[in-house]
């Protein structure tokens, strides 16, 4: 009937030629046959007040398989007429049928075959080939455009019922091959011109893309490109400034290198004019700048090697703070090392206690079950001889019977019963024994058990003594570890007193160093006149600078001359401190 239905309906769409709508007999067919298809082996489900079996239970699980089917179901949820599930998968169909993807729709759903079993049954329609048959068949719906309006259709109340009249055959099937044929031209057409309307689609769906991701790198390129434009505009400012200061500095460095040589052409004038009557002057000027010269040369060095003690100084005490940071880690380490070995000291000395008191035990044990084996076999010797004494007097019962067999007939049967008692008194003796047998089996493999106990016990006290040993070997490695780091910390005290002597060292000389460049000669300009008679610096009267205060005065003025052991003759000293004069130019003579 689906076969039928599906047919019928495409030649009687072709033949109409138009788009058709929801009262087109036809159609209304084709709904109803889809609707007992879909029904055919649904489950039965229960529900609160009756079962329910109803097809909008798998349609509703197309949306998870294929998502453009999200649009369809939200779409039936949405309308307010529709109450219950039939209605929804009548508007389902409907809205599959006008999308032209009810094929597409229906194939998703019958390969989750594991899906479909929640619903179906196994021999339901959906389920065997027949459901992939009709899929097939829908394909060819794809040709026909309808137009159904499902808002204010009643679909809740329909009623599916297949008129069987529409596919009877008549005279006028039987004369319109050639129709069908030109019918399944238009159809392979129609098929060829959406298969390629597909296609072009999803080509022009890739090519937006493309265009997308080539718009974002456009703009991304014009973005870098403005970024790129603006460092560009910044280093050119940048250049414009360095150049202006670059200009600026040459100017002032040629005014400086103008004035310069100004002053350089005067004192070389005033030097020739004066370089006869200074010949004397010269020399001992240069003889004291020499000696000046050297006496600054060994203070350099001094400072040098003090600047070079000053950084090993400072690497020594770098390398010293990485050994007491290290020492100290290793001090850190150590005291955890003991923590852990007192704490297993105090495991094991419990293991311990808890061995020897488990050793008790079970020596207690032991000797109550040598007491136990002990009774046993006393109780097994008395029953050894009750059994003796009992076959005793077994064989002298049979003695006494035999020799009044033949007094003692009427009394055989007496004997019989006596006889009787006596074997169940041995069945029961018998029975006693092997008991008793049982009993001491028992007691022995509880005795092997109990040595074998003993045995491990044994094995751990020894591996507790080995710990004992670990443990003392262990002390004493901390003990050599502790008188190693004492001995590192007394080394480290020392070195520490040795630093801190040579910075106080350093320190000394940096305040001496200090002290000498704070005193400034005066220039010979500003020093016109001497500091004790007041007069006037001439040839006559030449300049002599003190060079631990500073102080200037004329040579009248500084009689006070000293020996010196650097120096051959005395050496004219200051008059407030006491320090070397260095004699210097007047004002007008160099």
């Amino acid at each position: 009937m689906a076969k039928l239905s599906i047919k019928g309906l495409i030649e009687s769409a072709l033949s109409f030629g138009r788009t058709l709508d929801s009262d087109y007999p036809p159609l209304q067919q084709f709904f109803v046959v889809m609707e007992h298809c879909l029904k055919h082996g649904l489950k039965v489900r229960k529900s609160f007040l009756s079962y329910n079996k109803t097809i909008w239970g798998p349609l509703e699980l197309v949306e998870k398989l294929y998502p453009e089917a999200e649009e369809i179901a939200a779409s039936v949820r949405d309308l307010p007429g529709l109450k219950t599930p039939l209605g929804r998968a009548r508007a389902w169909l409907r809205l599959a049928l006008m999308q032209k993807k009810m094929a597409d729709y229906l194939r998703c759903l019958i390969i989750q075959r594991d899906l479909l079993s929640e619903f179906y049954e196994y021999h339901a329609l959906m389920m065997e080939e027949e459901g992939a048959v009709i899929v097939g068949l829908l394909v060819g719906l794809n040709v026909i455009d309808a137009n159904l309006c499902v808002k204010g259709e009643d679909l809740d109340s329909q009623v599916g019922v297949i008129d069987f009249s529409v596919y009877l055959k008549s005279d006028d099937d039987i004369g319109g091959k050639e129709r069908d044929v030109q019918i399944a031209a238009i159809l392979d057409q129609k098929n060829y011109v959406e298969e390629l309307n597909r296609q072009l689609n999803s080509t022009v769906s890739s090519l937006h893309a493309r265009v997308d991701s080539l718009e974002k790198s456009n703009t991304k390129l014009i973005e870098e490109l403005a970024i790129a434009k603006n460092n560009i505009i910044k280093l050119q400012e940048e250049n414009h400034q360095l150049r202006s200061e670059n200009t600026l500095i040459l100017m002032k460095t040629q005014h400086h290198l103008e004035a310069t040589k100004v002053d350089v052409e005067a004192e070389l004038q005033t030097y020739k004019h004066s370089r006869q009557g200074l010949d004397e002057m010269y020399s001992e000027a240069r003889r004291q700048l020499r000696e000046e010269s050297q006496l600054r040369q060994d203070m350099e060095n001094e400072l040098v090697v003090q600047v070079s003690m000053k950084h090993e100084i400072e690497l020594a005490m770098k390398l010293l703070e990485k050994d007491i940071h290290e020492k100290q880690d290793t001090l850190i380490g150590l005291r955890q090392q003991l923590d852990e070995v007192k704490a297993i000291n105090m495991e094991m000395y419990q293991k311990l206690q808890v061995s020897e008191d488990a050793m008790k035990e079970k020596s207690e044990i032991i000797s109550r079950l040598e007491d136990k084996t002990n009774q046993i076999n006393a109780a097994m010797k008395q029953l050894e001889q009750r059994l003796q004494q009992a076959e005793k007097a077994q064989m002298e019962a049979e003695a006494e019977d035999e020799k009044l067999k033949q007094e003692y007939v009427n009394k055989s049967e007496s004997l019989q019963k006596e006889f009787s008692q006596k074997e169940k008194q041995l069945l029961q003796l018998e029975t006693d024994l092997k008991i008793e047998k049982e009993w001491r089996q028992t007691l022995e493999d509880d005795l092997q058990k109990e040595k074998e106990t003993v045995s491990h016990l044994r094995i751990e006290t020894q591996e507790i003594i080995n710990l004992k040993k670990e443990f003392l070997k262990l002390q004493e490695k901390n003990k050599q570890l502790k008188r190693i780091c004492e001995d590192q910390e007394a080394a480290l005290q020392e070195l520490a007193s040795k630093l801190s002597e040579s910075k106080l060292k350093i320190e000394d000389i940096k305040e001496a160093n200090k002290a000498l460049q704070g005193q400034v000669w005066l220039k010979d300009k500003e020093a016109t006149h001497c500091k004790l008679c007041e007069k006037e610096f001439s040839l006559s009267k030449r300049k002599h600078h003190c060079r631990n205060c500073g102080e200037i005065f004329c040579n009248a003025c500084s009689d006070n001359e000293l020996p010196l052991p650097s120096s051959p003759r005395p050496v004219r000293v200051c008059d407030s401190c006491h320090a070397m004069l260095i004699q210097r130019c007047s004002s007008n003579v160099p």
